[in-house]
């Protein structure tokens, strides 16, 4: 599978593939900063997508991991946080609201 890059960095998935992730929650619209469509394969990143949208929130502190679940159930931000396998840390946030979905480098924030 594969990612679509827009000129906006709006992400779209192969189709068929949000049929295939499971997704415990909304994702909304799903985007990517340049950097990390930069660095990170396309097939790293559609990983992690289904990772964070199973609600495994990656190398979180158990209390980090503890306030998504709250949010998940309140209904605000959620964020995970994965190491991929080139040593790069890509977070994903899906907005409260879960109109949005953005996987970027720490450093983009």
């Amino acid at each position: 599978m594969r990612l679509f890059v827009t000129a906006l960095f709006r992400l779209v998935p192969a189709r068929g593939f949000m049929d295939t992730i499971r997704a415990k929650f909304p994702l909304g619209e799903i985007a990517a900063t340049a950097n990390v469509t930069k660095e990170v394969p396309h097939e790293e990143l559609l990983l992690l997508l289904r990772r964070h949208a199973q609600c495994d929130w990656g190398d979180l502190e158990e209390h980090d991991q503890l306030a998504n679940w709250h949010s998940l159930a309140d209904g605000k931000r959620l964020v995970s946080s994965y190491e991929t396998s080139s040593g790069r840390t890509v977070w994903i946030i899906t907005e409260g609201d879960r109109s949005a979905t953005t996987m970027l480098l720490p450093t983009d924030y």
